[in-house]
């Protein structure tokens, strides 16, 4: 009988179960990237953002067969995925594991409650999209123009696809409410334009690149002019026609999602791929209140402090009325966010050790959805193309864009929040592809409201009006958690809920009723900014009570991104790594 040395036993027990951690992570990355070139295939024109332009002229497929496809095959995958032992996985491999099997399950969910029936939001649709497509593209070579020449030509099928989807919607009562839509004719005819050189599809043909011979880029603009006349301009009139003669007139007149076809179930699925988190409807509407009720102590010691002579709703309606807090011209807004945006970028070495290499512009919400759209908004690029990100500010109807709130918006769309952590994230090239690009609500939207207080820390908001603006936005938040719940899952009414907004926040009317239809348009997604913001918080203090005079608000920052955009549950056990790091 051979003696074997007991630690020989260990060192091949040890050998044993790094092999098999080994295994089990090739086949986890084995997964992952077929899940990538299953999507890249389904889509032509998710495969030309990671870099493979050889189907850079086509478009995505809308069709209800497409929907069915992509469940098909990305089931079979996600129930891979569902078979391997998380255990056997180092931290970021779990957390790409646990990230894949959420994207997975919610797009298989949506598919199933068939929300491609409901393509359009109040302030947004797939014809906007089409539009605007060309300002994500490059207009260098010949090759750029005919690919996108060539996905105009295929603009009346898109539209087509799409309007036998939201036919399908209403035969279901599966729809966008019919208050919220009624502005839809007015809207898609601003892409309508007889004069086809002032029409938006014109603008990549205005300017001809320098490499590129006059008569290709003659031919190039000749072609525009015919497909803008020939095929989109009608396909467009026929997609106004639809609006106004069958679906608007056939969309329901409820606001919330639990008028839907099992429409509790869904907007739970919604409240859980928004948030990350298992709360339920009522869970969150108490929540909201709570905030509502800190929040108004705190603008009510602003308020105190200012001396004003009048009740709460006497200064907001001063607030929205008073002339000095708005910009008189477009210029004037852009320039002085733009200062603050610069002020900032000098004071975020004080909160981070790292800081992106792509560049963000501060630039207006184009003008053919300005109306419905938003007070301000982050436009992300591909990191390795030729224009920045950009911070968009709506300069539309400048008596409603109050200047008090503007150093909240911009921190929360370009600096620290939205720009920061969305280009950091792609510089993260040691992890898989799709966790470089993935964007998780609760984790964006909490982070971009965390910036907006931690402002504070590096000296803004002097003023106290800017601090007060700051602490409506705060609010606005919170009442998104009350309205939201309640327009969806508690029978709320649009008028009680604009009438809440309306008490509560500073937010001009004209935002409150755009904000509204907005949440009633998208349920859950306004959930994500609250619950995200109040679990960085929370966090946060865990971490200086933890560290005490070893914590470092610079790596904490840096371990919050250090990851990507990624669930609650999983931040979490990011920051205890990150406390467990600095004790050893």
């Amino acid at each position: 009988m051979i003696k074997i040395h007991p630690l020989l036993i260990l060192l091949a027990f040890l050998f044993s179960q790094q092999a098999d951690a080994n295994r089990t992570s090739k086949q986890l990355h084995k997964i992952l990237d077929e899940v990538i070139e299953v999507q890249k295939a389904l889509s032509p024109q998710l495969a030309a953002y990671l870099g493979d332009k050889s189907r850079a002229g086509q478009l995505d497929d809308q069709s209800a067969d497409f929907y069915l496809e992509q469940n098909n095959r990305l089931q079979p995958l996600l129930d891979q995925l569902n078979k391997l032992n998380k255990n056997k996985l180092s931290f970021e491999d779990q957390v790409s594991l646990q990230m894949q099997q959420a994207f997975l399950q919610q797009t298989l969910a949506d598919n199933r409650y068939k929300e491609y029936q409901i393509p359009i939001t109040a302030e947004g649709s797939f014809h906007v999209n089409l539009a605007t497509m060309h300002r994500y593209a490059s207009f260098n070579t010949a090759e750029d123009f005919q690919s996108h020449l060539q996905k105009m030509k295929q603009i009346p099928r898109v539209i087509q696809q799409h309007i036998d989807n939201m036919r399908a919607g209403l035969e279901r009562g599966f729809t966008q409410p019919q208050v919220i839509i009624q502005h839809y004719p007015q809207f898609i005819q601003t892409y309508i334009t007889e004069d086809v050189e002032q029409s938006t599809f014109y603008q990549p043909f205005h300017k001809q690149p320098k490499h590129l011979d006059d008569q290709a880029f003659t031919d190039f603009q000749q072609q525009a002019r015919t497909i803008i006349k020939e095929a989109i301009n009608p396909a467009y009139r026929q997609f106004k026609s639809f609006m106004q003669e069958t679906y608007i007139p056939g969309a329901r007149t409820t606001i919330g999602a639990h008028h839907l076809p099992d429409g509790q179930a869904y907007y739970q699925q919604q409240i859980k791929e928004y948030t990350t988190l298992d709360l339920t409807a009522d869970e969150i509407h108490q929540i909201g209140w709570q905030e509502v009720k800190r929040i108004r102590q705190e603008m009510e010691q602003i308020i105190a402090k200012l001396s004003f002579n009048g009740s709460f709703a006497e200064f907001l309606q001063f607030l929205r009325t008073e002339p000095r807090f708005y910009a008189t011209t477009p210029d004037e807004l852009l320039t002085t966010a733009r200062d603050i945006a610069k002020r900032m970028d000098g004071e975020l070495p004080k909160l981070f050790t790292r800081l992106p290499r792509q560049p963000y512009a501060v630039n207006p919400v184009p003008a053919g959805i300005a109306p419905n759209y938003t007070t301000g908004r982050y436009v992300p690029a591909p990191l390795d193309s030729n224009r920045p990100g950009q911070y968009w500010v709506n300069t539309y109807a400048l008596e409603k864009r109050p200047l008090y709130n503007l150093e909240a918006l911009t921190f929360h769309e370009a600096v620290p929040g939205h720009h920061l952590q969305i280009a950091l994230s792609k510089e993260l090239t040691h992890l898989p592809k799709f966790r470089q690009n993935a964007y998780i609500s609760a984790f964006g939207e909490g982070w971009g409201l965390y910036t907006e207080k931690l402002a504070k820390e590096v000296g803004f908001y002097q003023d106290p009006y800017a601090d007060f603006g700051r602490l409506t936005y705060e609010m606005w938040r919170a009442m998104r958690l009350v309205v939201d719940t309640g327009m969806h899952a508690k029978g709320m009414s649009r008028e009680e809920a604009i009438q809440l907004m309306e008490d509560n926040t500073a937010l001009s009317k004209h935002n409150v009723r755009t904000e509204i239809d907005r949440y009633i348009a998208w349920p859950g997604q306004a959930l994500s900014y609250k619950l995200g913001e109040i679990k960085i918080w929370e966090l946060r203090q865990h971490a200086e009570q933890a560290l005490g005079t070893d914590f470092d608000i610079r790596t904490f920052h840096d371990a919050l991104l250090g990851s990507g955009s990624v669930p609650l549950d999983v931040l979490q056990q990011i920051v205890e790594r990150h406390i467990n790091t600095v004790h050893q």
